[in-house]
């Protein structure tokens, strides 16, 4: 079995698979991230593992994971199955190379646009070809609805709800529809200039707030909040066989 280690900037996610199945998804912090490997390490029989590293865990906590089962750290020199075209390869996060990877075994020598809603947005784009041309970054919900409130002096922070008429008539229903109704113009925008661009494209959306933005958004989408674990469970069998 394997362990997929995806420790991102608002919380860690630690999977087991067995092969291509994924057996159970774990989430927690980054202070309890020894004591739930050591919990799933009793649970199950662990051979090898891969971490994507966002937020940085300190290198104390990888050494002391990797203590307990052998661990792959992803990174821009990792060997992949594709071809990367980005100019600033060093600058890629983990996670946007693992999302990719897993783009590239679902749908083999397809067009595929990834969006992962976190905390950020992130798109990422592979061809036909299996070339990573790249994509665009932007604020994620939540931290749209933070920054109106830092950085103004009466916006009240508030969470994110469904919007019911994109015009508000109140100050929380207009900053409501101007986060959640923009952001889902954003990806409906974003991914007809793609469509435009590129024929018989795959559209996958995870991170986050997918279930709470497919309610939102108007394109034909392929959601699944694993995809990310799944990447990384791909790259770490990839390398494996080398």
């Amino acid at each position: 079995m394997n362990l997929i280690i995806d420790v991102g900037n608002t919380r860690i996610k630690v999977a087991v698979f067995e092969k291509d199945s994924l057996i159970g998804v774990f989430v927690c912090d980054k202070k309890n991230i020894l004591i739930e490997v050591k919990n799933i390490l009793k649970k199950y029989s662990i051979s090898v593992g891969i971490m994507s590293n966002v937020a940085s865990i300190s290198e104390k906590q990888i050494l002391e994971l990797q203590n307990l089962v052998p661990i792959e750290l992803v990174s821009s020199t990792t060997k992949l199955p594709f071809k990367n075209l980005y100019k600033t390869p060093s600058t890629l996060g983990v996670d946007r190379i693992a999302l990719i990877m897993a783009a590239v075994h679902k749908y083999k020598c397809k067009n595929v646009l990834v969006i992962d809603a976190g905390t950020c947005i992130t798109f990422d784009f592979i061809n036909d070809e299996k070339e990573y041309l790249g994509g665009a970054i932007s604020p994620g919900i939540n931290m749209r609805f933070h920054s109106l409130n830092h950085f103004t002096a009466k916006l009240p922070l508030l969470e994110k709800e469904k919007v019911v008429d994109f015009i508000g008539s109140s100050t929380n229903e207009c900053i409501n529809s101007g986060i959640v109704n923009g952001v889902a113009q954003e990806i409906d925008g974003v991914i007809n200039q793609y469509k435009n661009k590129y024929s018989q494209l795959k559209v996958v959306l995870t991170g986050g707030d997918t279930k709470f933005l497919l309610k939102q958004l108007k394109s034909s989408i392929f959601a699944d909040q694993n995809f990310l674990l799944s990447g990384l469970n791909e790259i770490l069998k990839y390398n494996l066989k080398k």
